[in-house]
């Protein structure tokens, strides 16, 4: 299937040059998405959460998050259950039947920048918190001007 872009001239639009990081920190963020996906090798399941930003410089930008919640080693399943039960308690939503329970209710991510594997800079989420813990966030005091970034957890 092909689409019409008659009218279309690159010459007059400015390309896009990709996405940045955020500056590590904490954002006030909601749950938007969320769905159970195989893992690489097939032999386990991770829910993967697509967050939005909710205001300060970096308003509207997407992050995503990993939780590996079936897994053949008791370890990731053990820090995802955790980091899942930080969500819970963040949202005040203790027993979720259905992940889309979490969706749409404030809470804050912190971030951290780390090196992928091909030693480039991208952002995973250390922690969660309710939305209104500790001081001034990242967000509020950010001054650098980097666009939309991904999120994923190292398991």
């Amino acid at each position: 299937m092909s689409g019409n872009l008659s009218g279309f001239n690159a010459e007059e639009v400015e390309p896009n040059e990709g996405f940045s990081p955020l500056p590590a920190g904490d954002y006030q963020v909601i749950i938007t998405e969320s769905q159970m996906k195989k893992t690489k090798d097939g032999q386990g399941q991770y829910l993967e959460l697509k967050m939005q930003i909710l205001n300060g410089q970096y308003q509207n930008r997407v992050i995503f998050d990993r939780l590996n919640l079936v897994n053949k080693s008791d370890v990731a399943v053990q820090i995802a259950k955790g980091t899942l039960s930080s969500i819970c308690r963040s949202v005040n939503v203790l027993t979720p039947n259905d992940s889309s329970e979490l969706h749409n209710k404030p809470l804050t991510a912190s971030l951290k920048i780390r090196k992928d594997a091909d030693g480039n800079p991208q952002n995973e989420v250390k922690g969660y918190k309710p939305r209104h813990s500790g001081s001034g966030t990242q967000q509020e005091t950010a001054t650098s001007g980097r666009v939309e970034g991904q999120l994923t957890s190292p398991f």
